[in-house]
């Protein structure tokens, strides 16, 4: 069995919402071991739906379609699916009654306009929805297709997968060998440095390792075919080894990982502190760190000194080095990071400050020039400079910015437990 991919929204077409569904949906098909060979997108528009259906029924044999089932006009795709196979649409009394219960408990009335998603194609199966108003379908229309609906929130679509449709694929015996990949994540080395140190492993066939690189992160993803999960997991092991023997420390953690998380917990582990001093990152750095679930128990907290009389007046920072050095500087970088420390108490304390642009820069003192320092409570102090580039964004600059001095940190937690992976 092939299964192919519809998502429904004009929404989707103009990039205002990400398609986190389609994602979802690819790795849920590989987990099941069903084959997947193609993602279509389209707009809500009735004769768009019908040319994608007549080009995925000649080469799919299930057909899942995210969107475009709510109450309003632009939600299409129930009655298009039924337009295109000539079949009339029939009002579902046990979907009404389901609605208005809902609405109830909610403290509100259903609208005329709602009964529209008790309509589904005569001879479909409902898919139920169990905290939304719009549900989906089961439907073999003609032979060897079959359709399945949901609706595009992605909490209720991945609700309606995992208790019904995953169910029904099994039990047609449509699940075949299960693929699982393990992702391992780096920072502080190319993605071109790390595929040439494992370039025969990128060679291999079951597993394979594939490089991917964004936002100065690098990822190999090793992926295992086999007849279950436990099974691909004792394939991908030991190259999962090989792969963190070749990389040493560049390797700093694996699939839902986050430098920030990773850095928390060498920080609880060894019952460390840590605060923030925070110029051209305005707050990203403290915002990575406390998106991890109780980073309140190691980050104490960060000072963002963008002005320089913030510098001086909370962090200590020598009112002549800044008129000397600049505000973008080894010096500065270092008195920001020993004056968190001694102002919050904390074991360690990082510092960032660079000129993220676009604005700004100078021939000196370029766009992309940032200064990260990293002290100890004892009293140890160091800088580090990087040059990002001229050409990058904004955004990207301080992202990397951020990433980067939480890895400074992460190596020397590292090194200071005696740990190299």
């Amino acid at each position: 069995m092939i299964a192919e991919i519809i998502c429904v929204g004009t929404e989707l077409l103009l990039g205002d919402i990400l398609n986190s569904n389609a994602q979802y949906l690819a790795q849920e098909l590989a987990r099941l071991g069903i084959a997947h060979y193609y993602q279509t997108v389209v707009g809500d528009n009735p004769e768009r739906i019908k040319q994608v259906l007549a080009i995925a029924t000649q080469r799919s044999q299930i057909l899942i379609f995210t969107g475009g089932l709510g109450p309003t006009p632009d939600d299409l795709t129930m009655a298009t699916i039924a337009d295109y196979f000539n079949t009339p649409l029939i009002e579902r009394p046990e979907i009404i009654e389901d609605i208005t219960k809902k609405f109830a408990h909610r403290g509100r009335t259903m609208t005329a306009s709602n009964r529209k998603q008790a309509l589904i194609p005569q001879g479909a199966s409902i898919l139920p929805n169990p905290i939304g108003s719009a549900p989906g379908i089961i439907w073999q229309p003609v032979a060897n297709v079959t359709i399945m609906t949901f609706p595009g929130v992605p909490t209720e679509m991945k609700l309606m997968w995992q208790e019904t449709a995953v169910p029904y694929m099994q039990n047609q015996g449509w699940c075949g060998e299960t693929i699982y990949s393990r992702t391992l994540k780096f920072w502080g080395i190319a993605e071109s440095a790390l595929a040439e140190k494992v370039a025969p492993l990128l060679e291999m066939k079951n597993p394979t390792v594939a490089p991917y690189a964004n936002f100065g992160e690098v990822k190999l993803r090793i992926s295992a075919r086999a007849e279950s999960q436990e099974l691909a997991d004792k394939l991908i092991l030991p190259v999962e080894q090989k792969i963190r023997d070749i990389a040493g420390i560049d390797c700093y953690g694996i699939n839902d990982d986050s430098i920030a998380s990773v850095v928390g917990k060498l920080l609880l582990d060894g019952g460390e502190t840590l605060a923030v001093a925070e110029s051209c990152t305005g707050g990203g750095l403290g915002s990575m760190l406390t998106s991890t679930p109780g980073s309140s128990q190691y980050f104490y907290g960060g000072v963002i000194a963008y002005e320089n009389i913030v510098k001086i007046s909370l962090l200590d920072v020598s009112q002549e080095d800044l008129a000397t050095e600049g505000a973008v500087s080894h010096a500065v970088a270092k008195q920001m990071a020993n004056g968190v420390v001694k102002k919050l108490g904390s074991n360690w304390g990082i510092s960032i400050t660079g000129i993220a642009g676009p604005g700004g820069g100078t021939e000196s003192k370029p766009v992309g020039l940032v200064y990260i320092g990293i002290a100890k409570i004892t009293g140890e102090v160091e800088s580090f400079e990087y040059r990002f580039g001229t050409l990058r964004s904004r955004d990207w600059i301080r992202r990397v910015s951020a990433c980067t001095a939480l890895d400074l940190l992460r190596r020397k937690l590292y090194l200071s437990v005696g740990k190299t992976q």
